[in-house]
Formats: C-alpha cells, structure tokens, sequence
C-alpha cells in the first residue's frame, strides 16, 4: 500500500461511493457552503442541540456508508438534498457523517478531499469536543483547506470556518496534536471528549484511540467514531461476540497500555510529520496500516445506542451481541 494521492483523495472510497444517488451528489455544488448547507439539511445531529428524533432515527447513527445514509433520506423524502426537511425526515447522525456527504459531493465532482478527526475547541470553551472536519485540496494554491461542515460564517467564531487555522493551537488541533501535547504535559487530558458531561467519554486513553481513527481516515477508512480494533474493550457482550467469532474474524488482540501508548507516539509523530509535509512521513504512515495497523476487513462497533457487535466491513454487516439469527 502507498501514501494516498490527491488522484486517490479525489476518488469514491467504500464509504464516500454514493451508489445510486450519484446524480442527488452531483447536484451539489462542489464548494463548502454549498455541500455543508447540503449536509446539514440531509442530516441531523443526533445528540448536539438535543433533537427530538424517532425511534426508527436512532438506528440511523450506525449506517457507515454513504448509499446507505443517502437511500435512507430519499426513502423519508425523495427530491434534492439541500431542499430543507423537517426533522422526522432528516437522518441521525454525527459529524462524521456531516463530513462523509462532504466528502461525496467533493470526490464526485473531482475535488481531492479527506477528512480529519480531532478536537473542536469552539463548541463550549474551554472543553474540546471530538469532532470531524472536511479538507479540499486547492489547486490554486497548493495546499489543503480545512473547515467545518457543521459551521456558517459568523464573526462570534473568532475564524474563518471555511478556512480554519492549522496547528496545535488552532480552534481544531487534530488527534495526533492533542496526544503529543497531553504527552508533554501541556494540557488537561479531561479537556478533550464527547462532552464535559460525560468524562468517562474522555480523556488520555480515549484521545489515543482517535490517533488511530486519525490515520484510517487519512488512509481513506472514514470508519465510525465507535469503531475500534486493536485493544479489546472490557464489555461483556464484546467478549461473547469475539469468543464465538470463527479464527481471524475478530478485530481484537490484547496489547499493554504501555505498548498503545508507545504506538500512538509512533503514530502521531508521523501524522505531524506527514502534514508538515514530509513525504516519508505519509508513506511510513501507509506501510505500516498496510501492514496490520488497519482494521482488516473488521471492526468492533461500540454504538452510542448501547448496542456492541462485531462488523464484517467487507460484507457490510454487523453482528450485534444479544441478537438472534
């Protein structure tokens, strides 16, 4: 496996592939206003805001790709994807997903586009909020653009959000930014999460699995943010799946706190280093996710539903613990 190229940002990954609604992308105006506007009038925030959604709505968090998000919204409300829908039309879903309709409607006009993972730092100050965020390549300028999917321009941001500052102390530092700064001891773990409400859903070992996040979505896995393979959770249902799972098809090994911590200061160096600029960096990045660091065909899928089960990527189909055949 190499590096990706902008050829490759600029084509369909398995998530980003709309299927047959290519034309309702195309449609799309292939900018960030247009696409976020697109975007947030397709999909709402199944938590930010506290939306009243439907039960039918709550299973929709867990739709990873692209065809499917979008044959879902055109099964509630045929037509364009930015005519406004009321909210029982619309599809829950996070920032992740914001960005992947992002991403599709960018790839499907030619425009090389990736998303980052990391840390929104404009939501609540001073607490950091996990969170997505879009990049496009522009070709005038040689250099990758970032913004927020999620944002309109208004002046309370304090920047621009169709053209974010980059850094470690810019309003979003990435995953890879923020664990190299709590290794340093330069801020508060606890800063970074879901929620400040929810500090079990945070903190150092939590922004450590976002490095490797980080890097499959740079390696075009736009996966969940609540899928993990590597470590094996403590969670009794995960357990049960991953015993009765044949050789092979578990997403799981058992690793010391000490060995992932020395693995995502491997990991975030390189993904510095690779936006910095530095060639080696990104192909280093690639061999070693060929090489096993990538989730391998499975994940363990840990949905804010309450739901865990094991998901076959390459079958497209999730075994969630508890269900019957």
């Amino acid at each position: 496996m190499t590096a990706p190229t902008l050829d490759d940002y600029a084509r369909h990954s398995g998530y980003s592939d709309p299927g047959p609604h290519r034309d309702l992308l195309r449609a799309v105006a292939p900018t960030p206003a247009a696409a976020g506007a697109a975007a947030c009038a397709t999909i709402v925030h199944y938590r930010a805001g506290d939306p009243t959604i439907g039960d039918e709505q709550r299973g929709d968090i867990d739709q990873r790709w692209l065809a499917t998000i979008l044959g879902t919204a055109v099964a509630r409300r045929p037509g364009p994807l930015d005519a406004p829908r009321d909210l029982p039309e619309q599809v829950a879903g996070c920032c992740r997903d914001h960005t992947l309709f992002s991403l599709g409607v960018l790839r499907e006009h030619g425009v090389p586009a990736r998303s980052r993972i990391g840390f929104a730092g404009y939501f609540e100050p001073p607490f950091f909020h996990d969170h997505v965020v879009v990049e496009h390549w522009d070709a005038a300028e040689e250099r990758w653009v970032r913004w927020d999917p999620e944002l309109t321009p208004d002046d309370s941001w304090g920047f621009d959000v169709r053209d974010m500052p980059t850094g470690p102390a810019s309003p979003f530092p990435t995953a890879a930014e923020v664990w190299r700064s709590i290794r340093a001891g330069d801020v508060d773990p606890a800063s970074y999460g879901v929620s400040p409400e929810l500090p079990e859903l945070g903190g150092k070992d939590f922004v450590r699995g976002y490095v490797m996040l980080e890097v499959a979505h740079r390696m075009r896995d736009e996966v969940l943010l609540w899928d993990v393979w590597g470590a094996l959770p403590d969670h009794p249902g995960l357990v049960a799946l991953a015993a009765g799972s044949p050789p092979g098809h578990v997403p799981l090994v058992p690793l010391s706190d000490d060995a992932w911590d020395a693995l995502a200061d491997a990991l975030a160096a390189l993904l510095v280093a690779a936006d910095a600029g530095d060639g080696g960096a990104e192909a280093a990045l690639a061999e070693r996710y060929a090489a096993g660091l990538g989730p391998r065909g499975t994940v363990a899928t840990l949905s804010p539903t309450g739901r865990v089960g094991i998901t076959d990527l390459r079958g497209r189909s999730t075994r969630w613990a508890g269900a019957t055949a």
